[in-house]
Parts: structure tokens; sequence; C-alpha cells
């Protein structure tokens, strides 16, 4: 199974996944900020790689990407991006620290946002594993701070040989009155793909 085949009922099926792997993160995030975190999952789509920096609201736009690999009984990719500015606030509520006095360029930024990375992706393979009896681990996270098309650039355009096309979460997170906007590409490889969906009843003969 690619990405370009599935069908209205599975894309429906992933974004029933999706919910709960989120839902999970937003659990995960709260005891980490130590507030309430809601996070809405408003829509899941296949979209051509290429076009992937028109969706982060174009190529020049600057973003936080962090990438992580899926380890263990399944294989593929996770990508994480965050507009600078959402980024921004995150960095700010982890630390505790005024906006204006953050400087993500620090060690102790850069280590806020990996561990951010590292906790919704654990936290989403924890409840898909869950779901489909399977161990999934994610890698340490790479964090890259560029314009959205850099990003893809680095992390997107290397997966073209196996697939052309992204699975994207679209994702909001709202934190204390602030809305941080963040979208989450799930992009695993064929054959976890096809394990994915027959879990949930919706593979192909």
């Amino acid at each position: 199974m690619v990405f370009s085949r599935l069908d209205s009922g599975q894309l429906d099926a992933l974004m029933e996944i999706s919910n709960i792997g989120v839902g999970h993160a937003a659990t995960a995030f709260s005891q980490l900020l130590g507030t309430s975190v809601h996070i809405q999952v408003p829509q899941v789509a296949v979209v051509d790689i290429s076009d992937v920096p028109d969706e982060l609201g174009g190529a020049e736009r600057s973003v936080v990407g962090l990438f992580l690999k899926i380890l263990g009984d399944a294989s593929g990719n996770i990508l994480l991006i965050f507009p600078t500015e959402s980024a921004h606030k995150m960095v700010s509520l982890l630390l505790n620290q005024d906006p204006d006095e953050c400087d993500m360029d620090s060690e102790l930024a850069v280590s806020a946002l990996k561990e951010v990375g590292n906790i919704l992706a654990s936290a989403y393979l924890s409840a898909l594993g869950s779901m489909l009896s399977l161990s999934l681990i994610p890698s340490t996270p790479n964090i890259a701070c560029d314009m959205a098309g850099a990003i893809v650039d680095q992390t997107l355009i290397e997966l073209c040989s196996k697939e052309d096309k992204a699975l994207v979460v679209e994702t909001e997170f709202f934190i204390r009155d602030n809305e941080l906007k963040g979208n989450f590409f799930l992009m695993p490889d064929p054959e976890t793909l096809n394990i994915i969906l027959e879990a949930v009843g919706m593979g192909t003969e």
C-alpha cells in the first residue's frame, strides 16, 4: 500500500488512530508543562512532498523542525514542524521565561524543543503500538531552524526514493490561552502502513 492509493475510508481510519495518538501526546505534554493542553486533529490528508512547504505557510516561512525515525517492530519517520513564533512560545512556557528574554539559540532552548519532540512522538507511538500490539519507539530527535522549504529539503526529499507523498496530520495546540500551531507528519514505510490498516480492518485484499 502506498499513500496515493488510500481511499476515504482508510483516511478516516487513520484519522481515528491519529486522534487517539495525539490525545495521549496531549496528556504527556500537559504533564511536562504542568498545565492543561488541548490538541485537535482537524484533518488528515495525503500531499505531494513537493507541496509540503505550502502546507506550512510557504517555502520562506520561518519554522522549527524536529525529525525522528520510527524504530522497533515497524519503520518510518515522524516530522514535527512548528512556526518559529509557536516554538518560541513553547520554549518560554517550558523554561518559565518571558518570551522577550528567551534565547532560542541557547543550549537550554534547543534541549527543551528536543524534549517536546521526544515526548509527543513517544506518546503517539506508544498509543499506536498498544493498538497494533507492536513495540514502536522514536529515535533521538534532530532539530533544524530554517525556512520551511529548506527543512523539507533536509528531511523529506530524501524519502522520495520510497514515496513521493506524505501523510499529514495537521494539529493545533492550545496551552494557557496561547494558540500554538504545529504540523505532525507521519510517514510510515509501505509495509508499516499495511500493518496499520490491516489492524483496524481497512487493509486491502
